[in-house]
This record gives structure tokens, sequence and C-alpha cells, in this order.
């Protein structure tokens, strides 16, 4: 049999780059090839976030989202500097406004030292020493956060990933895929035929999709959150020094109003997460029939809608109300106004669910005969990228190992 590769890497996002790098770093001459249904990399969620290289405070001792973060943290900075692409590590406040939010902030440090992550209580005069204009009752400092670029981030996977030997095609969306002993046969739309030892599947927002075609039942469906964002005017940018969180829910760290200064020096202030209406549904207005009726067909979401009906509403409420989003806002910024804020561009977060209704909290691979499936790769799946690659290559490489059956 002629193979057109060893491994076949479906999605051009970080991870999806991150694991042909690191299959390239660890075992050169195998033959990679990436398939991007978009004309470039990064057109999704890589490149349509806050670019946070996050610490890993939030996540639960043990896991692996914060045993990635932790590691990745520190790694993405390292390569960063090396490749020469923009980043700072400014460190983060996380706030609490709240006399009630004061027994959770401390818990957050707790788990952050579990984590093995440096963090500093301050007190009021503290925090406005940092952040002349944020207001709180209490807050945590947490050094090794930052913020890079990683949609560039992925370019540099890509561009090391070429130099030595993968291939990327573009405009290659994936119809079907069949397996035959010891071969994994992709179509693509345009008809081309491409034959591999193993398969990748770094979807995405797709990622279930795909496992299917292949033959697995992951038994969970992404459902996907449109995350909204605005931007503050260029003349109140000066408003914000670096990054400032709210106390998180437990249940739900990744909500609540952010307030975070990029590379570029914008302040992105959100994410607001509702549900989007299209896998790729960065507008309100963008309706996918198919991709919605397949959404609400699955039992899980509904059971997930019953059991966080109060969160959704909110966060509808939010995205219908301009002002009720600046309320959330000077809850921790308190001179911005409505008219300081401006739209941004929005996110589409793939949140895998179970069919009992629950989330999916943590990075989930999925293995079957001769495939890798990355079918939750949640944040902080970016700044863990680089540990996250080589885990996945590990997983491809060994698969290249295994006896046709």
């Amino acid at each position: 049999m002629t193979y057109d590769c060893d491994v076949l890497v479906i999605g051009g996002g970080i991870v999806g780059l991150s694991t042909a790098y690191a299959i390239t770093r660890s075992s050169p001459g195998t033959r990679v090839l990436v398939l991007e249904k978009e004309t470039g990399l990064a057109r999704h969620q890589t490149g349509r976030n806050s670019g946070v290289i996050h610490s890993g405070i939030y996540y639960r001792p043990g896991s692996l989202k914060a045993r990635y973060a932790v590691q990745g943290a520190a790694e993405m900075v390292q390569f960063c500097a090396e490749q020469g692409l923009p980043h700072e590590v400014t460190g983060k406040l996380i706030v609490a406004t709240e006399h009630d939010e004061l027994p959770r902030l401390h818990a957050l440090v707790q788990r952050g030292r579990e984590n093995g992550i440096p963090v500093r209580e301050l007190g009021p005069s503290q925090i406005c020493e940092r952040e002349p204009a944020v207001r709180g009752l209490a807050a945590i400092h947490v050094g090794t956060t930052g913020v890079c670029d990683f949609g560039a981030v992925t370019e540099r996977f890509a561009d090391l990933a070429r130099e030595a030997g993968a291939e990327i095609r573009f405009g290659a969306r994936v119809r079907s895929i069949s397996r035959r002993g010891s071969t994994v046969g992709v179509l693509t739309m345009d008809g081309a035929v491409l034959r591999t030892r193993a398969l990748v599947n770094c979807a995405g927002l797709h990622s279930d999709e795909i496992a299917r075609l292949a033959g697995h039942e992951p038994g969970m469906r992404i459902v996907p959150f449109r995350g909204e964002y605005y931007e503050l005017r260029p003349e109140r940018a000066g408003l914000v020094r670096g990054l400032v969180y709210p106390v998180p829910d437990p249940a739900f760290p990744f909500l609540g109003v952010h307030l975070t200064r990029g590379v570029e020096g914008t302040v992105h202030i959100g994410p607001n997460a509702v549900p989007a209406t299209a896998r790729e549904g960065y507008h309100r207005r963008t309706v996918r029939p198919r991709e919605l009726a397949g959404t609400l067909a699955f039992p899980g979401v509904w059971r997930m809608a019953l059991r966080h009906w109060r969160y959704g509403t909110g966060e509808v409420h939010r995205s219908l109300s301009k002002h009720a989003f600046t309320q959330a806002v000077r809850r921790l910024l308190p001179e911005v106004t409505t008219d300081d804020l401006v739209p941004a561009p929005a996110g589409v977060r793939a949140q895998a669910v179970l069919r009992d209704g629950s989330l999916v909290d943590d990075f989930l691979f999925a293995e079957s005969p001769r495939t890798v499936h990355v079918l939750n790769a949640p944040s902080p799946a970016a700044t863990a990228s680089l540990p996250i690659g080589r885990e996945i290559a590990r997983r491809a490489l060994a698969a290249l190992d295994t006896v046709a059956v």
C-alpha cells in the first residue's frame, strides 16, 4: 500500500499545529499532513480569543487542565521569547467586589498553592497601586499570567513543522473517513483521496462530527457558545493596566466579565457566553438549520439547559442589553460608561456536553484503531498547546505501531 503520509492531522488550529510540530520534533522523518478546511490557520477558536496565557489557578489539582496549564504557561512564554513573538508576562488580579466572594477568593489562594502557582493576597490599597481605576474589597495577584498572540504562535508552529517536512493543505474539508486494515482513508470535499497510517482529529468545533465520520461514537456533543466582547475606546484604554478578573463561580470559571489588555494595547472586555445557532456562529444572525437541529436533538442539551437556566438567563440579558453588560463591568471598573464600550469580534467556545447534561470540564481524548480524537480542548488549550501537542503526538506515534486486526 502506498501512503500519502504517516500521520494525517485534521484541523489547523493551535492544537493541530502543535501536534504536527511535536511529531516532527520527536520522530524526525515521520511524514505529517495537516488538513484545514479554511484558507488559513487559526481562523476559529485559536484566533478569536483574548490571548491570555493562563496560569492554571482555577483548575482542580491533579486534573489535566491544571497540569498542562502550569507547565504550558512557562513553556509558552519561553517559546515566544525564543521565537521573537509578541508576549508579556503581566500577572493578573482576581478581585472580590462583594463580601460573599471572599471565601471563594481565599479558596483560590489555596488552590493556586496546591497547583504550584505563586499568588499574593492584596487589600484595597494594594489593588489601587496596581490598577488605580479598579475597586474591590480584596484580590489576589497571580504572577505567572500573561498575554500573547496565539494566531502568531500557530503560524510559527506551522513554519517549524514545514521546515521539518510537514505539509499543510488549505480548503481541505473532510467528507468521509474509512479504515481498512492498517490504512485510514480520507476523502475531502474536492474529491481528493488520502491514505494515512494514523489519523489525528483536532477539529475543534467539529471534533465530534469527525469522530463519527471515523466510526467512533464519542458519547458527547459539541455545543457552541458565542463569546461576545467589547473593547474600551482607545482614549479610555488607560483605565486598565493589565489583566483584571472577577472571582469565578466554581461551576463556571470561564464566565464573568474580564478586563484584558492585549499585546497590541487594546483592552478587551468580556466574554459574555450565549448559545450560538451555528458551530461557527460569530453573529446573532448566523443560523445553520442542520447544525442547530443536531444540537437540539441531543438530549444532553435540554438537560444542561434545565440545570443551568439561571446562569443562561443572565448571560442572554447582558447579550441583549449593553446597559446590563456595562453594569457588570462597573463592578470592577466604576468609571466605565456605556459610551466607553465598542463592540469587538466575537468567538465561539466548543463546549463538550454529555448525554446527562453535564459539561465536560477537562481535556477529553479518545482512541480507536489508528485514530486519536481530541474531543474537548477547552481553555487553557492554547496556553498548554506545547505539552498537549506532545501528548497527542505520543498517542499518534503509538498508533503507527499497532498491528492491524
